[in-house]
């Protein structure tokens, strides 16, 4: 697919000190540095906050957006140790301390894929509180309390994190060997061109390396012990508002069974034509959904 013009101020790529998570979160900030934030996004697993800058970038004369690099992505200088791992704790608690420290909110939290789940989780914890959700093919799988989840995680997506090429010869070879290939098939020049950018990086030893190790994105999959229907509950109050892919999609939400437990304010949109893969496809349905979110 051919790149698109991309309106927009360009992001300032920023890093924060978190000394209680014990490094340095990298982000990206979008729109006028005097305006307050009016959105927090937060990507899917295995990217980046640079994979989404086309789609982000346009909205900066209208909004502030803030994206993160979350724990073992992009730019974060984060501690990444899977052993004895089982959920997304690291990664909410690390939402939760940028938050914290760059005093920002009350905020729509944004997301896509892991990023819209650890989104939700971290909402009844911050600091200045959330006043939307706008999540794009959010990971929210939920199971009804008192059944377990699949024991391992999803063994198909695990195993083709642990296979994912990890050492090129040089940026364009990594970018050469993405194009039209799997995930990135249906992919934009433009979003994939941001998400190498920041997907690479420099190894002494191969040449080029991916920035999130497979191992810790096989990690983020296997992570079965993450109570999403729990966390959904718990931001009871907080409109959520759904974009979910007509195929392959990680959404699954009883509405019905939601409004029992007192979660009323649910709107699930079906984008005709996509998958998980939604915002690189649909960029302008994203944009829409978060113009309309933040206000704008």
């Amino acid at each position: 697919m051919t790149a698109a013009k991309v309106a927009g101020s360009k992001p300032r790529a920023e890093s924060v000190a978190l000394p209680s998570r014990g490094g340095q979160m990298a982000y990206l900030d979008f729109g006028p540095q005097d305006r307050p934030v009016d959105v927090v996004f937060s990507h899917g697993n295995g990217f980046n906050a640079r994979t989404y800058a086309s789609i982000l970038a346009p909205l900066a004369d209208e909004l502030r957006i803030l994206a993160v690099d979350m724990r073992g992505h992009g730019r974060s200088k984060l501690p990444t140790d899977i052993k004895e791992r089982r959920d997304w704790s690291d990664l909410v608690d690390d939402l939760v301390a940028f938050l914290e420290a760059m005093d920002v909110g009350p905020v729509v939290l944004a997301g896509h894929s892991l990023g819209g789940a650890v989104s939700v989780m971290a909402a009844p914890r911050a600091p200045r509180g959330v006043r939307k959700f706008s999540l794009a093919e959010p990971a929210l799988r939920l199971i009804p309390p008192g059944e377990a989840p699949p024991a391992g995680g999803n063994a198909e997506t695990i195993e083709g994190a642990l296979r994912r090429r990890d050492n090129f010869a040089s940026v364009k070879a990594a970018s050469d060997s993405f194009r039209g290939r799997g995930i990135f098939k249906d992919w934009r020049d433009d979003v994939l061109a941001d998400y190498v950018k920041e997907a690479v990086v420099k190894d002494g030893v191969l040449g080029w390396k991916l920035a999130c190790d497979p191992k810790w994105e096989a990690s983020n999959f296997s992570a079965t012990g993450v109570d999403i229907w729990g966390a959904v509950i718990a931001a009871a109050g907080i409109p959520f508002r759904i974009l979910q892919g007509e195929r392959d999609s990680t959404v699954r939400l009883d509405t019905a069974e939601l409004a029992k437990l007192g979660v009323t304010d649910v709107e699930v949109t079906v984008v005709p034509g996509s998958d998980h893969f939604l915002p690189m496809e649909r960029p302008d349905v994203v944009q829409a959904a978060l113009r309309l979110a933040a206000g704008a």
